[in-house]
């Protein structure tokens, strides 16, 4: 197994639009030719476009985007972006009266940072598909769905990190995956190797971690609502050989990736939620496939943290390295 760089799976272009000033984006994950897709929604609080029609019961097969965005569920609206792109480039299902475009999508909270005013919209959506097709690597960081994406805030905006998208993609013989993600936890991210925190609640000097699953534990009979600011949302995308119920697993146990790399996770107020996509070209097996999909997760988590620059008065995990 080999890392590669995300723009090497063939069949997928990603781009990124942001309103830096204003502390959120969006992210467009597009498969013009159309994808085998499956999503799993663990979070208690999901902002969500389209995921029912992902059930394997439903008739659609395959998916032409997944659109990951800032803006709660105002957010959502960017995947109407996505639709005119890929309406204009001829691509979607066909209904016999024309072509319709499909894109599902996620969106994380991020409206506490400069102005919740300000979400993505179609035209930021649209902006992003145009981006994905320039032809450059999409960055990583303080971009697209990761530019008002913190972490840490189970004491809500008081010791909460900046974060951000990470990317992570490998080769594994014939078999390509990449997982993108923009981690917007309630939570600490842990390392993948070391199993320490890189990003996370800060303590009260904000000079180290504070550890939140120990806060949560020192703090149990404090029965408050939880800072709902939250929701890390991603998407795997692969050429081995899925059906669209066997996408749906495997979106299931990609959440052992989120488990991994985010302590705690699943809260209810987070909406944690992992879309797969799949061009559907080589035969594997399922469970390597599963595995390989939850490293990826994992170490896309660890990259969206430590990609993340200082912004907006906060402090991100290179200012501990």
């Amino acid at each position: 197994m080999k890392q590669i760089p995300v723009s090497q799976i063939r069949g997928f272009k990603i781009g990124h639009a942001q309103d830096e000033a204003h502390a959120t984006g969006c992210t467009a994950i597009i498969c013009e030719q159309g994808a085998f897709a499956g999503v799993d929604v663990r979070g208690g609080s999901p902002a969500s476009r389209e995921t029912e029609l992902l059930r394997p019961v439903n008739t659609v097969q395959q998916i032409n985007c997944v659109m990951l965005s800032g803006g709660s569920a105002f957010g959502l609206e960017a995947g109407d972006g996505a639709m005119q792109f890929l309406e204009e480039r001829k691509a979607g299902f066909d209904t016999g009266y024309g072509l319709v475009p499909i894109v599902c999508g996620a969106s994380l909270f991020d409206l506490e940072l400069v102005d919740s005013r300000c979400r993505p919209d179609k035209a930021m959506g649209y902006a992003a598909c145009q981006n994905a097709c320039t032809g450059t690597e999409p960055k990583e960081g303080n971009v697209g769905a990761g530019t008002g994406a913190t972490v840490g805030k189970f004491h809500g905006e008081d010791g909460m990190m900046k974060s951000g998208l990470g990317i992570y993609a490998v080769e594994a013989g014939p078999v390509q995956m990449a997982a993108i993600v923009a981690v917007n936890a309630l939570g600490d991210v842990i390392d993948y190797d070391s199993r320490q925190i890189i990003a996370g609640l800060l303590n009260d000097d904000k000079s180290g971690f504070a550890d939140t699953e120990a806060a949560m534990y020192r703090e149990i009979e404090d029965n408050r609502s939880l800072w709902r600011g939250n929701t890390t949302i991603g998407c795997v995308i692969t050429n081995a050989k899925l059906d669209k119920c066997q996408c749906n697993k495997l979106a299931a146990i990609a959440h052992n990736g989120y488990a991994q790399a985010i302590r705690p996770v699943h809260t209810s107020a987070d909406g944690d939620t992992i879309f797969v996509m799949t061009t559907a070209e080589v035969t594997v097996g399922a469970d390597a496939v599963g595995a390989l999909a939850t490293q990826c997760m994992a170490r896309a988590i660890n990259r969206a943290a430590l990609a993340a620059k200082p912004a907006y008065g906060l402090k991100a995990a290179c200012d501990f390295r």
